[in-house]
């Protein structure tokens, strides 16, 4: 009886795990950026009588991702995404009393490799922890404009590159594909971009006072993947237990 309740444990605990050695999967995935002061904080500038404000507060990135397996317990990640961080700004003006806010999303796009390594947690449900870089790219700038006031965005460069951690867990189906929830911390090597917010003085002729600052571009986003299913490959996979 030993025995074969020793081979049924054995096929249980790493069964699935040859599953993703020699698998190359196409993902899906969603993530909501969450604003988090701490890796982006408020910024506030400050030259009497003007302040200006300018804090993350959310956005969205969404893409795909191609997943190879090295091994029964290491992977490699490719993804291409597009993000979109709304920051609020506001301005005023102690003299007169001017108060005004308003919102401008700044768009970039995303080529992050990571490496994954993978830890069990049940039959089929697992927990990864990531680490890599990305080269993210950004099109152009953003500008939102007020009545009195209005922010511009100045990309720093067109390519940065930003390094990148991930931790999730993910539930393996048998035909299904694979469900993923976690969540990622990006941060571009220098700053993302110049903040200009400027003060319009119409009894001036609308002369412009501005106020400079810049945006690291770090971010947090809670993730959601969906990975399909895919057979591994049977000559890597043959090679693979060879060894």
């Amino acid at each position: 009886m030993r025995l074969p309740l020793l081979m049924i444990l054995l096929a249980l605990g790493f069964g699935p795990a040859w599953a993703q050695q020699g698998v190359t999967t196409f993902g899906l995935q969603v993530k909501p950026v969450i604003p988090f002061g701490v890796f982006e904080r408020e910024t506030t500038i400050d030259r009497s009588p003007l302040a200006a404000t300018l804090e993350l507060r959310g956005g969205l990135a969404y893409g795909m991702v191609v997943r190879t397996g090295l091994s029964k317990s290491i992977s490699l990640e490719v993804g291409l995404s597009q993000i979109t961080r709304r920051y609020d700004f506001g301005m005023t003006n102690d003299t007169n009393g001017y108060a005004d806010q308003g919102s401008v999303r700044f768009v970039g796009y995303e080529l992050p490799v990571t490496c994954l390594v993978y830890i069990r947690l049940g039959e089929r449900s697992w927990m990864n922890n990531a680490l890599g870089f990305s080269v993210d790219m950004y099109p152009g700038d953003a500008k939102k404009e007020l009545p009195l006031a209005q922010a511009y965005l100045f990309r720093r460069n067109w390519a940065q590159a930003g390094v990148v951690g991930n931790i999730g867990v993910e539930y393996r189906t048998d035909n299904s594909g694979y469900f993923y929830l976690g969540a990622t911390f990006h941060r571009p090597f220098g700053a993302m971009a110049q903040a200009d917010v400027t003060w319009l003085d119409r009894y001036a002729g609308y002369r412009p006072y501005k106020l400079t600052t810049d945006l690291s571009g770090a971010y947090l986003t809670v993730d959601f993947r969906y990975f399909f299913h895919e057979n591994p490959d049977k000559a890597r996979l043959r090679k693979a237990r060879g060894r």
